[in-house]
């Protein structure tokens, strides 16, 4: 835009503003009608000052041009001329100086000798005809007075236009005498070449009132004059419409009225006095009769028009001074009577309601449309201060006007939007990056771009070496520079000047050719300027120093605004990405400590929580990069890679939860110990029993042979009784109903207790046993019992309702732990009870609920679905939410197919072998056909050799056998 043609907006504002101002006023006093009165006579007098500033812009125009000529004239040769004939000579000269002049009508020269030379533009008045009776075709007319022989001469020469001499009349009788005129008198008091104005007169000779300008002439005592009539002024003050009774009068400085007014009567001149010698002159105003004028006059001078009261009647009136140009000053006198003033107000009033409201209508349109019009460019930059506001960088600012500053405005906010959404979106994008060596790359880069440097390094900051460390480098063309050629710093080094930035802030030093190498790690061509910048922390701790090799002698103060501002957000973003990546770190320790406390805790898992993580991200690698079939779409981005991985290293974390007597639970009867041993014992009482019935026997006189065969058979009939009590024990064999029925026989034998078993106990154990009351001792107990203290209630804590929040759908026995030795020993498969199974594959419910509760960030929010899902099953008889495979993400049904393998060839359980390669990969596809496992995801572990990877690394030798997988993918 072409800012010299615009118009700065401080005009157009006060334009528009002027223009509401009159406007409103002009409205406003037509609405408020008490005010009416006050605005017509405010009208008045802005009137009055009007028209006396017009009347001083006339004096001022018709007299400086006179003034000016009257100066001029007086040096031309006529002053020096000495006789008639010489001064004829230059009446062109004379001519020339008044002819275009409408106000002056005789310029004449008067000489020391009493001579007098007179040029007069002939001027029709009776005064003239009667003294000059000029000829037909006059034009102007020669008056002169000359000395001869003693005697003075006046001789009358009548000119046509063309200055053509008509009519000659010599010695006429002409008694004039310049020497006693005021405005000679007026021109010798001075001694400078400055023409002066004499007081305003009457002109006798022409009947006019005016004034005249003379001075001397600078080489004679000749006195140069002009006259200057006011007849334009009279008529400009004739033209004022006035009320009837209004009055204008114009006093020469003696206070002689030189024109009057009355009413709307033209302006005159008044009736002149005649002094005793028969001369006229101008009245006075206090000879004018006219009390207001008189009234007003006495006020003396004004600024403005003012009221003043004469005879109870109220008058706006003016006394203005009006200066002359090296004259003395007019007087202007204007006085209008209230009641005048005021009397169309009633008769406007109706008229003025209408009018108001369709002015009102009529400014309010015309005002809307301009204000908007005006302030489309103001509205265009607010709603982009708005865009700015709300960040919205997207276009640039184009705004069209005329007006300088807001072109001016528009520019700058341009600049503004640009370098901020330069700022936002670098800043955008350091803050994005999660890779940190790209992150110090990408820092480096801007910096050295708009730098404009030739290369740079970045060292960060080790706290406790009190060193800086180089972290990146690169030249102008990003070219890598290897950062081992780059020496580590000492915060000691205070010489150095990125030591000295980092302690003292930015740093800009010239640098030879030796230190630049040393700190650049490149050879240089020759010496070059250096900056560093020290990058700090939120809380001012220093991050690391960035230097750069500048390609220019200095940067650019705007340069360096940028630089640091962005290199704070750089360091912020340092700061951002390695507090992440101590927070990974952290996080990835403590999900490894809990995984290795878990396998830790019991033997019979091992690395369970550490070799599930790998297979399951093995077989997610293989299904990312498939290219067909029903995995082409699958993918996995960084975050959700981290995702996957801490999800599978937590997904047992609730075994935390699980007693470790259960988990470990090697025989039936097993909790905290094996409770075998004290079945043993009972039997080894009832052998002893056999023992002591024999001898008691035989005392009281018994058959010894047929006694001794009795104790063997019972005796051996005890050790074959504990023999199958103990073999069942072992939970090795399915228990069939025959074997629970020869339990239950054996169990219902009884023994003889003599000993209180409420001795020794703890509280808990005391509180069960208090609902059943103690047997009188000694008395007879089964030989295997199920006693109601063997039954651990559960506790509200412990129960699971139908309408949990996590939508668990599990079969919750009634009891917290059944602890009968009856009913353990009858467990049909296994070891475990159905209260303790229940309580290991609570551990998944465990670990959803411990999940839950972590404030996961966003990119992690899925962890607790995909640990949570590895027991459920595709038709939804797993557990703990029964979900079906269209309900469970595809990271979830990979680790369960992980878990599955890496329990069945596990070689670290204690209780079972790990199983062949062929076994396993044969009872998982049978799991996939009762829709166990996903069938797409266990063809894709079997193809893509994810089995056989998994395989080499974590199975011994000996359990990688061959078999063909054709078989499982059908």
């Amino acid at each position: 835009m072409n800012l010299k043609k615009a118009i700065p907006f401080h005009l157009h504002l006060s334009y528009l503003f002027t223009g509401l101002i009159l406007v409103f006023s002009l409205i406003l006093g037509l609405a408020l009608l008490h005010r009416v009165n006050q605005m017509i006579l405010t009208d008045v007098s802005a009137r009055y000052d009007l028209i006396g500033e017009q009347t001083a812009r006339s004096i001022l125009t018709m007299a400086k041009p006179i003034k000016n000529q009257v100066e001029t004239l007086a040096k031309s040769p006529i002053t020096q001329a000495k006789t008639l004939e010489q001064r004829l000579e230059y009446i062109g000269y004379m001519v020339a100086s008044i002819a275009n002049n409408e106000l002056s009508n005789a310029t004449y020269i008067g000489y020391p000798n009493g001579e007098f030379f007179m040029l007069r533009k002939w001027q029709d008045t009776p005064q003239l005809r009667a003294l000059l009776s000029p000829p037909p075709g006059t034009a102007w007319v020669i008056q002169s007075l000359s000395l001869k022989h003693g005697n003075m001469v006046g001789d009358f020469f009548y000119f046509d236009q063309q200055l053509k001499l008509i009519a000659l009349r010599g010695g006429v009788a002409y008694q004039f005498d310049p020497r006693t005129r005021p405005w000679y008198q007026n021109a010798l008091a001075h001694n400078d070449s400055n023409s002066r104005a004499t007081d305003a007169y009457y002109f006798a000779s022409s009947g006019a009132v005016g004034f005249t300008y003379s001075t001397r002439s600078p080489k004679a005592e000749a006195v140069i004059g002009t006259d200057i009539l006011l007849t334009d002024l009279q008529n400009s003050l004739s033209q004022e419409k006035n009320t009837s009774k209004s009055r204008i009068a114009l006093l020469n400085n003696s206070g002689q009225v030189i024109a009057l007014q009355n009413g709307s009567a033209q302006v005159y001149i008044p009736k002149l006095v005649t002094l005793p010698d028969g001369r006229l002159r101008l009245p006075m105003i206090k000879e004018v009769q006219d009390p207001i004028l008189n009234q007003l006059y006495a006020l003396g001078e004004m600024k403005h028009s003012r009221s003043f009261t004469l005879n109870q009647d109220d008058w706006e009136g003016l006394n203005l001074r009006l200066q002359i140009p090296g004259g003395k000053p007019l007087t202007l006198l204007i006085a209008s009577p209230h009641d005048e003033l005021l009397a169309n107000a009633r008769a406007l009033r109706n008229q003025g309601m209408l009018l108001a409201g369709i002015l009102l209508l009529g400014v309010i349109a015309l005002a809307f449309f301009v204000s908007r019009l005006a302030s489309r460019p103001m509205n265009q930059l607010s709603d982009e201060t708005i865009k700015i506001q709300h960040f919205d960088f997207s276009e640039s600012i184009s705004i069209r006007s005329n007006i300088t500053e807001i072109i001016e405005l528009a520019d700058s906010m341009n600049d503004m939007k640009s370098t901020i959404r330069s700022f936002l979106e670098l800043s955008t994008s350091l803050a994005s990056e999660t890779n940190f060596e790209r992150l110090l790359a990408r820092i480096l880069s801007e910096l050295a771009e708009i730098a404009d440097a030739q290369g740079g390094v970045i060292y960060l900051h080790d706290p406790k070496l009190r060193t800086l460390i180089p972290a990146h480098s690169h030249l102008s063309n990003l070219t890598p520079v290897n950062v081992g050629q780059i020496a580590t710093l000492s915060l000691d080094e205070l010489t150095n000047p990125i030591v000295k930035a980092a302690h003292n802030g930015t740093i800009i030093e010239q640098l030879d050719e030796a230190r630049l190498d040393q700190l650049f790690g490149q050879e240089s061509s020759g010496n070059a300027t250096v900056i560093a910048l020290p990058l700090k922390e939120r809380n001012g701790t220093l991050a690391g120093v960035i230097a750069m090799q500048l390609a220019n002698e200095s940067v650019d103060p705007g340069q360096q605004a940028m630089i640091e501002a962005i290199s704070g957000n750089a360091a912020v973003a340092i700061e951002n990405q390695r507090l992440i990546q101590e927070q990974k770190t952290l996080l990835e320790a403590f999900i490894q400590l809990i995984a290795g406390a878990i396998d830790a805790k019991s033997p019979y898992t091992g690395g369970h929580c550490q070799r599930v993580p790998e297979l399951t991200k093995m077989l997610a690698q293989a299904a990312c990069e498939q290219s067909q079939g029903p995995f082409a779409e699958f993918n996995l981005n960084e975050s959700e890679w981290e995702e996957l991985h801490i999800a599978a290293w937590l997904h047992d974390c609730g075994k935390v939860t699980t007693p470790e007597y259960v988990v470990d639970k090697a025989t039936k009867l097993e909790t905290l110990y094996d409770r075998i041993h004290e079945i043993r014992m009972r039997f080894e009482v009832m052998k002893r029993d056999v023992h002591i019935r024999y001898w008691e026997n035989l005392a009281s006189g018994g058959d010894q042979k047929q006694l001794n065969n009795i104790r063997e058979q019972e005796l051996q009939r005890l050790d074959d009784d504990f023999a199958f009590v103990a073999h069942c024990n072992e939970g090795g064999e399915f228990m069939a109903q025959d074997k629970i029925e020869r339990l239950t026989n054996i169990a219902s034998q009884t023994w003889l207790r003599t000993l209180s078993d409420r001795l020794g106990i703890s509280y808990e154990e005391r509180q069960r046993k208090a609902g059943t009351p103690e047997a009188p001792l000694p008395t007879p107990e089964p030989l295997i019992a199920d006693k109601p203290e063997h039954r651990f209630i559960r506790k509200e804590r412990d129960k699971i309702a139908p309408d949990n929040p996590w939508g668990f759908k599990l079969n919750v026995p009634e009891y917290l732990y059944n602890r009968g030795e009856l009913y353990n020993l009858c467990v049909g498969r296994g070891t475990l009870s159905e209260e303790e199974r229940y309580k290991i594959n609570e551990h998944i419910v465990q670990t959803i609920i411990m999940l839950e509760k972590l404030p996961f960030p966003r990119h992690l929010s899925r962890v607790p679905e995909i640990a949570g899902g590895h027991h459920e099953k595709m038709d939804g008889s797993g557990y703990p939410k029964r979900l079906t495979r269209n309900e469970m993400s595809l990271p979830a049904r990979m680790m369960a197919i992980a878990d599955i393998f890496e329990a069945l060839t596990a070689i670290d359980r204690p209780y079972k072998k790990g199983k062949l390669l062929s076994e396993a990969i044969k009872i998982m596809s049978l799991m996939k056909k009762d829709q166990h496992i996903d069938a797409d995801l266990f063809s894709l572990f079997l193809t893509s050799g994810v089995y056989r990877t998994y395989a080499e690394r974590y199975l011994q030798a000996a359990q990688i056998d061959e078999f063909d997988i054709s078989i499982y993918l059908v």
